[in-house]
């Protein structure tokens, strides 16, 4: 920021101070030159032509300068064809203050109107000299007219207004950019009040940012303090399936135990059993673990469609003999990770093909003006009755035990969609006359 402004304030300064300069010195010039042109045209006016072809002047110039050898004002006529002082022959003369000095015009040009232009011919004083062609009355001889002024006050004015805006320029770009530190620093003074509020949640456990800070940062103390409880609720999730999964391993770690220790004759039996009962709760609490860890990475989006058919191909070759059919829209997003509803739709397509008649179908974005996406997922088979549809949910709930598995695919499906803010509940289909499962998940922008 400190180098962007410093920049900017020596360009603008620059440019400012150069368009300035030039505007300042041309006004200082041009009244310098207009001071020669009322000179050159006094000369003008007051000159006639005698009676011998000579120029002199009816009255005196009126600038006691034109007197004074080497004063630094002088003025020159000189006829067409001749130089210096051939052409006094005629009668003009030099002002005395040129005392033995010449001035040649510029060139052989004709001027008929005031010519301004810089003189270096006396190197040790240069000239601005105003020059004009003139034909006097009575006379057909063209007569050039000249006055000159020593430089040595105009360029010191100059020198003097260069040196000003310098100074004063140099000053107020020096102001300018103390103005942008002082600025950035209090500016950024609140962010240092963040970074020690942030420090003292750091040192003194607090969890939140609760001191007054300006409206400007408000929005950034409002996230801190959504990622402050986001990281609360996450610990306090991990902590909680911690507690969860020990609790559940607790049972089957005793009755191990205690059949190994009174030697029991089913031990091996026991152990398989008790064995499978872990497995199921710690397949559950990694599911949601692994859940909650990508929900933290960010914004996910996945097409439904890409994942449903995905699960359909690997669950055709588990079940060769059941129809599957898949409906609906193609282009819905959800704001999932793309695992994570591979599982979901993974155990629910499997649970319709492994407990139904030999018929699943899906409807993707079964309710289109619903806020949530929401898919249904139908067989064919005899259903869940009303009153089980709660209970079968829980962990290692199952209603038939004749085939494999271990009750906790809607258990996952259910913590897993609420863990992304979905849900999904039981039904009855309509058109199969199986059960009818139907999740609703966040859509995705």
């Amino acid at each position: 920021m400190l180098l962007i402004a410093a920049g900017w304030i020596l360009v603008l300064l620059v440019g400012g101070g150069i368009a300035l300069e030039r505007t300042l010195t041309n006004q200082v010039q041009n009244s310098f030159d207009e001071q020669l042109g009322y000179l050159l045209n006094t000369m003008i006016v007051i000159s006639e032509v005698g009676p011998d072809g000579e120029v002199y002047f009816i009255r005196p110039i009126g600038e006691p300068r034109f007197l004074e050898p080497n004063s630094g004002m002088y003025w020159q006529i000189t006829a067409e064809g001749r130089e210096g002082f051939e052409s006094f022959s005629l009668g003009a003369q030099p002002s005395q203050s040129l005392w033995d000095r010449t001035l040649k015009p510029q060139g052989d040009h004709v001027d008929h109107e005031p010519h301004f232009y810089d003189n270096n011919q006396f190197p040790e004083e240069p000239l601005r000299v105003v020059e004009r062609t003139v034909i006097l009355p009575e006379s057909n001889t063209r007569w050039t007219f000249m006055v000159a002024s020593a430089r040595e006050n105009l360029d010191a004015q100059i020198a003097r207004i260069r040196s000003i805006l310098v100074w004063s320029f140099a000053a107020l770009g020096l102001g300018l950019f103390a103005m942008a530190v002082l600025q950035s620093y209090y500016g950024l003074l609140p962010l240092r009040r963040i970074r020690a509020a942030i420090q003292r949640i750091r040192t003194t456990g607090s969890n939140r940012v609760s001191d007054p800070l300006p409206l400007e940062v408000q929005p950034l103390v409002e996230e801190i303090n959504m990622l402050l409880a986001h990281s609360e609720r996450q610990a306090e999730e991990a902590r909680t399936h911690a507690g969860n999964l020990a609790h559940a391993l607790k049972t089957p770690l005793t009755v191990v135990n205690n059949a190994a220790t009174a030697h029991a004759p089913d031990l091996a039996d026991t152990v398989i059993r008790e064995a499978r009962a872990m497995r199921r709760h710690v397949d559950h609490h990694l599911a949601r673990a692994r859940a909650v860890g990508r929900r933290s990475v960010g914004h996910a989006r996945t097409t439904v469609w890409d994942s449903a058919e995905a699960v359909r191909r690997a669950v055709e070759r588990l079940y060769p003999d059941v129809r599957f059919d898949i409906d609906g829209n193609r282009e819905v997003r959800v704001a999932i990770e793309r695992q994570d509803l591979d599982e979901i739709l993974g155990n629910l397509i499997e649970n319709a093909a492994k407990y139904g008649g030999g018929s699943v179908f899906v409807t993707i974005d079964a309710e289109p003006e619903a806020e949530r996406c929401v898919i249904w997922v139908e067989d064919d088979g005899t259903g869940i009755p009303e009153e089980e549809r709660i209970r079968i949910f829980d962990r290692g709930a199952r209603l038939d035990t004749d085939k494999p598995g271990t009750g906790l695919g809607l258990a996952i499906v259910r913590d897993v969609a609420e863990i992304y803010g979905g849900s999904v509940d039981l039904g009855e289909s309509e058109d199969l006359g199986g059960l009818l499962v139907r999740l609703l998940l966040p859509r995705s922008g």
